[in-house]
């Protein structure tokens, strides 16, 4: 690891229970931290906070009793019927949360969570009358009703028990749907009970949750606060995720040999700058098993601080995706890209003899470009077809199909190429020379000189959708142990499953390979030497065949990495095996040496002191800690969704201009003078 730097006119009695010893007070505690947890200040006073306050500050985790003459009464909207729902509501009666005089509590913390319980439980509020460290004095908001209670801290010991109580009642209750006491500590403690069943509840379900436990209606900020402040409370604040970082990657180093973690800090302030992991299990099996083929994608990070996901693809023998590598930065820049490709060239340079020479697709950016020329200067590098095909769809507007350029990219000669483009000038002569304006040599098949083995696009999150972007709004530790643990997951089930693999070849490739054989059945074979054939078939001509440089003129053979139909009709007629022509990447065996390593589970963090050595530990008194970034994410909820690539295939509705008649428009939008 790498470190830089009830009713009107009556009565609500309250007194019907005794809790005096200690175990079912403990009970009568730990129950109030469920929907009606209570909040502890530590100078042991009992405050009231404003009603439905908003700011995010240690008061709103505790009970507040302090005098409140003015009460802002904020519309509320029923839940369940989405109307204005202000009426008043009438004191009940629970037998569940009841206090009497001489009940004691083990320390503060736990009386006033009782008291706050009664009052949410029972409709009414309280407010402070006397507080300080050995006692309080609290009584009922409404004007002229005589409950109070009185309770004191026992001499020597922590709990406090309640001196005096008038349990009656001469209000009829708080008269609208919110609650004084209802503070974030109530959402937190409701959140804490459901996080471990849904650890993606949203603030609208707990807000139902709440309405329909305890009556009350509470904002939906004073919600999301409280959900925040929960899962903090379980898997650690973004604050400490950044300090964890350089033990983090000492524990990815250890428990992964050959692994790298390396964290970088601001020099001078220790604020994080660049985090790069990559993980042995993906490094032997791309150096040994993967086609040398990368691509380049990032994400946006969702949490509270700014900052960017950087991830280098590769594809095993089933196309399926394989990370190599994770990169996070404070921000998308040039340079941040250019040192994420400087990691990416020295973890290949230590782990083979021989650099391969990488085909990369990106969205050619000019940080992306840089870095490539100055670390892989012999690698072919083209674009990602959905960056390109977004930039096309977002030019004209879905005026022209985008579908067209995807043909147009997936063609194998010039011929067809120039073809679908006459298609394309039907319908737009300014997208036509749109597409001209971008070189072909750097996106369509027919004239990019690296090879691609069919794969178009290195959309990693369009991928990876289902689980990246949760992964993206945790704090930086838990994000990258959320990658290694997907990373662990897939490296296991397709180990497994491909060790229940019969066939020569892995599925895609075998039934590519079976339809070409489906397809030579009908094609006419003339042999002109040992290696060279001729090959007629009834749809396409004559096509020549070169079985020891593996090429054919139709240029699928070579492109593909699999015999192509005239290939295959060439090998059969002088009696070879189909199969041994293929590329080594899509054997099985291949595929099995791709995820033959293991990624290896991270102990929790509280047993990293532990496990480390003498050593380890004095140098990590000596360490700097990493800082989070300056900048924060902006205002607002931060966008969950991406948008998908282009669904091929699925019929398009384009919109249509009814003044000038042409598409990509609307009336209201029409740019044609009147």
């Amino acid at each position: 690891m790498v470190l830089g730097n009830d009713h009107h006119g009556h009565t609500c009695d309250l007194s019907l229970r005794q809790g005096h010893d200690k175990d079912s007070l403990v009970r009568e505690g730990q129950d109030g931290e469920g929907h009606h947890g209570f909040g502890l200040l530590e100078n042991h006073e009992l405050v009231l906070a404003e009603p439905h306050s908003l700011v995010d500050d240690d008061n709103l985790d505790e009970l507040s009793l302090e005098q409140t003459h003015e009460f802002a009464l904020q519309p509320a909207h029923d839940l369940s019927q989405g109307l204005l729902a202000v009426a008043p509501r009438m004191m009940a009666f629970s037998t569940e949360f009841q206090l009497v005089a001489g009940q004691e509590f083990p320390n503060v913390m736990y009386c006033r969570r009782a008291i706050r319980n009664t009052a949410i439980a029972c409709h009414f509020e309280i407010q402070m009358v006397k507080s300080d460290n050995t006692s309080f004095t609290a009584k009922c908001t409404a004007e002229g009703c005589p409950w109070h209670i009185h309770a004191a801290k026992l001499p020597g010991v922590p709990t406090f028990s309640i001196r005096t109580i008038l349990d009656n009642h001469s209000c009829v209750g708080i008269n609208h749907l919110g609650h004084q006491q209802a503070s974030v500590q109530l959402v937190a403690s409701t959140v804490g009970e459901r996080l471990p069943e849904n650890p993606h509840c949203k603030p609208k379900e707990i807000l139902e949750e709440i309405h329909k436990s305890n009556e009350i209606t509470l904002p939906y900020k004073q919600d999301w606060i409280g959900k925040e402040r929960s899962i903090a409370a379980v898997r650690g604040s973004f604050e400490e995720g950044y300090r964890l970082l350089p033990e983090y990657c000492r524990q990815v180093e250890r428990t992964n040999p050959g692994s790298i973690g390396r964290v970088y800090g601001n020099p001078d302030d220790n604020r994080f700058r660049r985090l790069f992991i990559s993980f042995y299990a993906s490094i032997y099996g791309f150096v040994n098993a993967c086609c040398p083929l990368i691509g380049l994608d990032k994400v946006t990070l969702k949490n509270k601080y700014v900052g960017t996901l950087f991830i280098a693809t590769a594809f095993d023998g089933d196309g399926a995706l394989f990370p190599l590598a994770f990169g996070v930065v404070d921000e998308e820049t040039d340079e941040n890209w250019i040192w994420f490709l400087s990691e990416l060239h020295e973890l290949l340079e230590k782990n083979t003899l021989s650099m391969p020479r990488l085909t990369i697709l990106s969205d050619r950016s000019k940080g992306i470009i840089d870095g490539v020329d100055i670390n892989f200067p012999a690698a072919f590098h083209g674009y990602c077809m959905h960056h390109l095909s977004e930039t096309f769809r977002k030019e004209f507007n879905n005026s022209v199909p985008v579908d067209l350029l995807w043909e147009a990219a997936n063609v194998l000669t010039a011929i067809d190429f120039e073809t679908k483009l006459l298609e394309i000038e039907d319908i737009s002569q300014e997208a036509v020379c749109w597409i001209k304006g971008i070189r072909p040599c750097l996106w369509a098949t027919a004239f990019f000189d690296g090879t691609r083995y069919g794969h178009l696009t290195a959309n990693v999150t369009e991928s990876l959708n289902s689980w990246i972007l949760d992964a993206s709004s945790l704090p930086i530790n838990q994000m990258m142990e959320c990658l290694r643990c997907q990373l662990m997951t897939w490296f296991k089930e397709r180990h497994e499953a491909s060790m229940q693999w019969t066939a020569t070849l892995v599925p895609t490739a075998e039934r590519r390979l079976q339809e070409a054989i489906e397809r030579a059945r009908g094609y006419q074979v003339t042999r002109a030497n040992e290696t060279e054939f001729e090959v007629i078939s009834p749809h396409e001509g004559t096509n020549v065949v070169d079985v020891r440089n593996r090429c054919c003129l139709c240029r699928g053979w070579q492109l593909y990495g699999v015999p192509c139909a005239h290939g295959v009709a060439a090998l059969v007629s002088c009696r070879q095996n189909v199969h041994r022509y293929t590329e080594r990447y899509f054997t099985i065996g291949t595929y099995r040496k791709t995820y033959s390593q293991t990624v290896h589970p991270i102990p929790d963090k509280t047993l990293w002191n532990k496990m480390s050595n003498q050593g380890e530990a004095e140098e990590s008194k000596l360490e700097v800690i990493i800082n989070p970034p300056k900048s924060r994410r902006s205002p607002g909820r931060p966008r969950k969704k991406r948008v998908h690539a282009e669904d091929h295939g699925q019929v398009k509705l384009f919109v249509h201009c009814s003044r000038c008649s042409q598409m990509g428009h609307f009336r209201t939008t029409c740019p044609a003078a009147l």
